[in-house]
């Protein structure tokens, strides 16, 4: 089996790759990435392409199944770049995967493209796909979703799998993930639970996180079992501010809710960080998902709890690990993260 992976060298598209890699039934892995990555990797190749404007035809013909992970989330205040690459460059992708006759069709879709919902009970791939309107990722998650809804319509020989996942975390993506939601001011020496004193209790704030490994295993076993439609991906328990209080050995302690959205806002607006409040509203709307589809059709269990896949992140930006891709690579950000502050100046990434 050949398989071609469209953003490969992230969070998950690197995950995604482990598990390939280890699939006696996978051949050959093509990578795809605007940037190519010094990442190497037992069956993968790498070529330069981007969504947004290069040919993805030629790449894909002959290939049994595309993986489609290409999103940006930042620069957050660029939303035509955001919207050109993520929905006009995802749905390209999917005109491409039918255009080069490949037959199968995996998207990295997210929580985030789930309507507001209740935090007392889990809901199951039938929630509504409206997304949360304050948020341009969550916004166009769900549009990528309803564009898919006709592609499909269109294209019953495509068979098409959308992941769903909760954040997903590892050791090795901290260095992206701070670049994304925190930049060059945070320092990773407070990442250590001795140094963490107290945890913001927000009402509302109940998190589900999962493991990027587990989600790249989603994707090896979708590959192998003739499966359509939606799946949600998260590991047990929901985490909230007495959960990590308790991993942590630290206390709760509530903080208004209005105080952190106002202090979101101001500071992204004086570029201190680049994380628009719309993230503090998915965090406190997304639903709590259930899983057991997951389970019961692919064979899929998380190996890591969201516990273990808290304290693994926070080791990570303790020691700032990365891989050696763009998106993940502490070396991208520069010597003293200039890089960084320079992007942090003019709204480009680094």
């Amino acid at each position: 089996m050949r398989v071609v992976v469209i953003g490969a060298t992230g969070n998950v598209g690197t995950s995604v790759l482990r598990s390939l890699e280890n699939e006696d039934q996978i051949e050959s892995i093509l990578g795809l990435a605007r940037r190519l990555p010094r990442l190497q990797m037992r069956k993968v190749e790498w070529t330069a392409a981007d969504v947004t404007k290069d040919d993805l035809v030629s790449h894909l013909r002959g290939a049994d199944a595309a993986v489609l992970l290409a999103w940006l989330k930042q620069p957050s205040r660029d939303l035509d770049k955001l919207w050109m690459n993520n929905v006009e460059g995802s749905m390209r992708a999917a005109d491409a995967v039918k255009e080069a006759g490949v037959p199968v069709l995996l998207y990295a879709s997210s929580i985030g493209t789930y309507s507001p919902a209740p935090k007392d009970r889990t809901v199951d791939e039938s929630w509504p796909v409206e997304g949360i309107p304050t948020l341009y990722y969550s916004r166009q998650k769900a549009e990528v979703e309803r564009r898919l809804d006709h592609f499909e319509s269109q294209n019953p020989d495509v068979r098409v799998v959308r992941f769903r996942p909760a954040p997903a975390f590892k050791r090795e993506s901290a260095e992206g993930l701070r670049r994304l939601f925190g930049r060059p001011l945070f320092p990773g020496f407070l990442a250590r639970p001795e140094f963490i004193n107290l945890v913001p209790e927000i009402k509302g704030l109940r998190l589900q996180v999962v493991h990027s490994y587990d989600v790249g295993e989603a994707y090896r076993l979708a590959l192998l079992h003739d499966v359509r439609g939606a799946f949600n991906l998260a590991a047990d328990p929901v985490l909230d501010a007495q959960e990590v209080g308790r991993v942590l050995n630290t206390r709760p302690v509530p903080v208004p809710v209005q105080l952190v959205r106002a202090g979101a806002r101001l500071s992204w607006q004086l570029r201190l960080q680049p994380m628009v409040e719309g993230w503090l509203d998915l965090a406190l709307t997304s639903p709590i998902m259930d899983a057991s589809r997951a389970r019961q059709e692919l064979g899929w269990t998380p190996q890591r709890s969201a516990e273990d896949t808290f304290l693994e992140l926070l080791a990570g930006l303790r020691e700032g690990a990365g891989l050696n891709t763009p998106p993940l690579s502490p070396k991208t950000a520069g010597p003293f993260r200039i890089r960084e502050i320079l992007a942090g100046v003019t709204g480009r990434e680094p």
